[in-house]
């Protein structure tokens, strides 16, 4: 016969397995520190002034000051996927890229530790990472095609300065139309001069394609990728990758 158990006894059984439950999901949570890390798992585009990751991470307080000075609203705050990254800045450069609005790159000046630091030298700055041309075969200017409407479609909140419009303010990408014979938007809105230009594909005068090239001052701002009308993007941004490595 099963010997009964008191109601003392029950609560002590039920206080034992939630204590174990718990430690449970302490080392869960804590392995989510380790696993992104280790498995560099999770790659992030980090605002302009970034240290290197490492110091980056040890030095971010994760106060969100550079979120809240950024005047497109690019930089958001990592989740919990990113393990010991949560609660760090970064630049989903598809969804909302760095355009440098700001023009003095507020987010570095609103930096209170340094971790987008101020004392680098300026030429190295802002950069981020390196654009690439990722899918070739989507890039219309490769094609030899124009684009006309919307880059991304009238629901796309992203924002972008245009110059001509407002030299200030930017404004939604889904308000300002194109009609472009020959497709150049990753060109034409690269807030950085010379970073990036469509060269021919030959040598025929009468042959309209052309194909995006990268440049040395290209910084991985990320505009050329939210601007690209391919789905998705025929470019991208390898984050924290320099110009002149593999």
């Amino acid at each position: 016969m099963a010997k009964k158990i008191s109601r003392k006894q029950q609560k002590q059984r039920r206080a034992l397995l939630m204590s174990i439950a718990a430690g449970g999901a302490t080392v869960a949570l804590s392995l989510l520190g380790f696993v992104p890390v280790i498995g560099q798992m999770v790659k992030r585009l980090r605002p302009p002034g970034a240290l290197d990751e490492k110091p980056f991470l040890a030095s971010c307080i994760k106060c969100g000051q550079c979120v809240q000075v950024c005047p497109v609203e690019a930089i958001v705050l990592a989740d919990a996927g990113d393990g010991f990254g949560i609660g760090t800045p970064y630049i989903d450069a598809r969804a909302q890229a760095c355009d440098f609005s700001c023009d003095a790159v507020q987010c570095v000046l609103a930096c209170p530790t340094g971790s987008l630091s101020h004392d680098i030298d300026k030429k190295e700055q802002v950069r981020m990472g390196l654009a690439r041309l990722d899918r070739p075969d989507a890039c219309l200017a490769r094609k030899g095609e124009g684009f006309r409407g919307l880059a991304r479609g009238a629901d796309f909140p992203g924002l972008h300065r245009y110059t001509e419009v407002d030299r200030w303010n930017p404004i939604r990408i889904a308000d300002h139309p194109y009609d472009l014979d020959l497709c150049d938007l990753c060109v034409r809105e690269c807030p950085i001069e010379n970073a990036i230009a469509l060269e021919p594909m030959s040598g025929d005068p009468a042959d309209k394609r052309r194909t995006p090239v990268v440049k040395e001052p290209c910084v991985g701002c990320g505009m050329c990728e939210m601007i690209c009308p391919a789905e998705p993007a025929a470019i991208i941004i390898d984050e924290r990758k320099v110009w002149g490595t593999a």
